[in-house]
């Protein structure tokens, strides 16, 4: 699934290819992916149409298409990837929602999966209800400091790799990166969140920040089958150091990184640089938070 930074780079590439752009038309060839309004696709196309793409944003891992008066809500899920074409360019069988604009191009949305998902409100209203409003706060975004951080961390018994995966704790962290910023702070992802000290609260704040930043810098990682809005690859799957790569040797020790399920998922780490954390009493515990 496209985390923060690939989303980010989609986001950041469909700036660039259609703000400015004037909705002519809409083809809905897969209509649960609408999911406001719920199984009305034609009310979705008329809205819609003669609309100019204002600005694209973004909130954790969704983009929000921008107009004067209208906020569309895209969630790319596992496989979903636009692209823009000229009104010749056809679409193929996976290609479920075209955004034909005035200008003769097209915005074609592709997903294999079909697991995407459309929601479309009044501009302003997308931040007051779902799916934007239970998300937690922007990891990149500046009002994210570390003594917001280790406020949030108050109190959470819950073990780090499924904490930082809940997106209503913080939005945009996925398994490639929650994997990496845990390694990076040398933390075991089962690691208890009312465990940590505060120099390893500091550590992972740090880990966090740093390995989202360089992801955007290098355009999202390309580990599947990503690619932005103009069909390249991102770079940072060449900086992963123990995401995918179990069995291969950690670049700090040399210990075969190993692969267990934590919370449900594959989870990737070194047994040394992240040692299993040792039962604590009670009283250490709260002398931690």
């Amino acid at each position: 699934m496209p985390e923060l930074p690939e989303v980010e780079t989609v986001r950041r590439t469909l700036e660039q290819l259609i703000v400015g752009k004037t909705v002519d038309g809409i083809e809905v060839l897969y209509s649960p992916l609408i999911k406001r309004p719920l199984d009305d696709p034609e009310t979705f196309r008329e809205t819609l149409r003669s609309e100019t793409i204002q600005a694209i944003k973004r909130r954790g891992k969704f983009l929000i298409f921008e107009t004067d008066r209208l906020s569309l809500v895209s969630h790319l899920r596992m496989e979903g990837r636009y692209a823009l074409k000229t009104k010749d360019d056809l679409p193929d069988k996976h290609t479920h929602v075209i955004f034909r604009f005035t200008d003769g191009t097209a915005l074609h949305y592709r997903d294999v999966r079909k697991f995407g998902t459309f929601h479309l409100f009044s501009r302003g209203e997308e931040m007051q209800s779902a799916p934007l409003l239970p998300l937690g706060p922007e990891p990149l975004d500046p009002g994210f400091t570390l003594d917001a951080f280790i406020r949030m961390l108050r109190g959470k018994t819950t073990k780090l790799k499924p904490l930082l995966l809940d997106q209503h704790f913080l939005a945009g962290l996925g398994n490639i990166y929650v994997d990496e910023a845990l390694f990076r702070a040398c933390l075991h992802p089962e690691r208890p969140a009312n465990t940590l000290t505060r120099k390893q609260k500091t550590a992972l704040y740090e880990s966090i920040v740093e390995t989202l930043q360089k992801a955007v810098d290098s355009g999202g990682s390309s580990v599947r089958s990503y690619l932005n809005g103009k069909g390249e690859m991102g770079m940072f799957q060449l900086q992963i150091q123990v995401y995918g790569r179990q069995g291969e040797s950690c670049p700090n020790c040399h210990s075969p990184i190993r692969k267990k399920k934590v919370g449900g998922r594959g989870t990737h780490y070194c047994p040394k640089c992240q040692p299993q954390p040792r039962r604590r009493s009670g009283s250490a515990v709260r002398k931690s938070m």
